[in-house]
Order: structure tokens, then sequence, then C-alpha cells
């Protein structure tokens, strides 16, 4: 199929080991409806190393491994007029002066949301049963317990620690069981929780009133190691930690004390600080402890909704539409 002889120029700029998870060939071809291509596909490093070719690039499309927008790059890219993210968090790859050019940029963390909220109900709902714990007692003493007592689903408490994108999700998939949902954010205005069909609580009365707690919340430095000793003594008999936001949310070593010293307790990491953990780990040890390698984002197939997010937003950029998921610069120092 011919290019079309107009519209934006286009380059493509990410890691090569995802980046047709990310951007299958059906989207490449529906990028390339609407847009001309300036060049095949690059990594960072190959930009790096042209960085010229961005001279006549009017939209920037990318994901993981993508290149910093700092006054370097963009002293290469004068036509550039909106960047596409087809991955979650934009912070790492921002810049003040990316921000002072007033360049639109869109983030995927809509659809990456998407997994992460299905792993993370499927976890709350085995928590709510305590699958974790009594599948460890099974195993140490080779017997059924006999009438096993468990929240379930009916009237029991879940606990989210953040209310963004997945943190939002998760509690409209909660809305269809019979639990009551409790949530944290000091940021998240009233009418989001209203909307979500939340409560909110202060940390205190999450982690101590709630058989599950979630975590989703960004890593700020007013957030790192906010889970620790004091909030993790406080949980419940049998009560499940679930972690798939960042792992340094967690101040590990205080929560492996605690895990020790309470084996009722499972906490269920699919994230840590770093990642994976050193070897010598304590975490690796735990009985109580179940880690994950990053299984909650978004893997394989399911890459394939990001590409597709920002190829829709091309749409409405070339349409001259308010883009859907376009980053607020004066929220983005809060996002994940």
């Amino acid at each position: 199929m011919n290019e079309p002889t107009t519209g934006p120029t286009a380059l493509l700029v990410m890691e090569e080991e995802r980046r047709a998870d990310v951007y299958p060939d059906e989207v490449l071809a529906g990028i390339g409806r609407i847009a001309r291509w300036q060049g095949p596909p690059l990594t960072r490093e190959q930009l790096d190393a042209d960085p010229g070719v961005l001279r006549e690039v009017d939209v920037l499309f990318t994901g993981w491994g993508a290149p910093v927008l700092d006054a370097a790059l963009l002293s290469h890219a004068p036509r550039l007029k909106a960047v596409l993210v087809a991955a979650g968090s934009v912070r790492h790859l921002t810049t003040p002066e990316f921000w002072a050019r007033d360049i639109p940029i869109v983030s995927a963390a809509a659809a990456n949301a998407i997994p992460v909220a299905e792993f993370s109900l499927a976890q709350i709902l085995l928590g709510l049963k305590q699958v974790h714990r009594i599948s460890r007692e099974v195993s140490s003493s080779r017997s059924f317990p006999h009438n096993p007592k468990v929240p379930g689903g009916y009237r029991s408490r879940v606990g989210l620690l953040g209310l963004g994108h997945i943190g939002c999700l998760v509690a409209s998939h909660l809305a269809r069981f019979d639990v009551e949902v409790l949530a944290t954010d000091p940021v998240a205005p009233a009418d989001t929780a209203r909307r979500a069909g939340v409560r909110l609580v202060g940390i205190e009365e999450l982690f101590a009133t709630c058989q599950v707690v979630s975590l989703h919340a960004p890593l700020l430095p007013e957030t790192r190691g906010t889970i620790g000793a004091r909030l993790l003594s406080s949980m419940e008999h049998g009560a499940t930690l679930i972690n798939t936001a960042r792992g340094a949310l967690v101040d590990e070593p205080a929560a492996a004390e605690v895990l020790r010293a309470r084996p009722d307790l499972t906490a269920v990491l699919d994230v840590t600080h770093p990642e994976p953990p050193s070897p010598d780990s304590p975490l690796f040890a735990l009985p109580n402890v179940i880690l994950t390698p990053h299984l909650g984002g978004a893997v394989g197939a399911e890459r394939n909704r990001l590409g597709q997010l920002v190829l829709d937003e091309l749409g409405r950029l070339v349409r001259e539409e308010p883009l859907q998921h376009a980053i607020d610069p004066a929220r983005a120092a809060s996002l994940a």
C-alpha cells in the first residue's frame, strides 16, 4: 500500500525486544495510512548515533526504551508536534526543556492499566479466600482444615492505596462483588472516589481494617518506603498485601521482618526494589511471600493495546480532535 502524500511525518524509536508486541503489523500499517514514515524503526542507541533523522519528524512514536526528551534531542527536532508513548510512565523521558516546548505527550497508561487491574482483581479474590495461606498450611500439615475461617467475598473489606488509572479500574471491577472498598489517596478529588464507589479513609484505617490491601500509588519522594513495619503489623490475621505498583513503596527489610514474625500474612509482590531482588534477599525464602516477575503489566499480545491506543490518538491529532490520553503538565510530577 502506498504511503500518504500528505499528513505528518512519523518515526518510531524504542527497544527491539518488545517492539513487535507493542507495534504489531496492523498498528504499523494503520499509522502508515495516516502518516509518512521518516524511516525504519530505530532504537534509542541508533537515534543517538544519528539524531539528524529527527529533523523532518512531526510525530515521535515510542514505548519501552524511549529516548529522553532533553534539550539536545529537541534541538534536532524543530518540527516535533507530538510524542505518542505506547507505555505507561513518561516521567523518565520528560524534562523541563520538553515541557517548555508545549508539545503534547500521550501515555498509554490507560491501556496498560487493564491487565494490571485484572491481575490485581484475581489476587484480591484469592486473598479474600486466603488461598495462599491455606495452601501453605495444607502443604505443611498434609491435611485439610475443617471449616476454614476466611473473609470470603461477602461484606468483607478491600483497601486500595491509590486511585489513579489502575486503582479506579480495580474499584470498578470490585463493584460487581458484595465487598466494601476503601481507598487512601491524598490527592484524589472526592468526586473521583464517589464515581469509583469507594470510601476514602486514612492509611492507618486502610491497613488495620481491610482483609486485602492492594497498592496502586505512584512512586514519589513522599511515598517511597511508605509501607513499613507499623502498617503491616496492624493488618488483620490472615490478611493479604498485593503490590503491582512500584517495589520501592514497600520498606522491604521491615516488611520481611514482619512477614517472618507473622506467617499468617501473605504478600503478593509483582514488583520489588530492586527488580529482581538480590539473590540473598529474604523475600525469596519467606514462604508467605509470593514473588512474580512483573506479570501484572502488559505482556505478550496484551501489549497490542498500547500500540492501538497511540494509533487512535494519531487519528485524533490529524483530525484536530482533542487527545484523550495527553498528559497534563500540571499533574505530570504526581504520576507513576
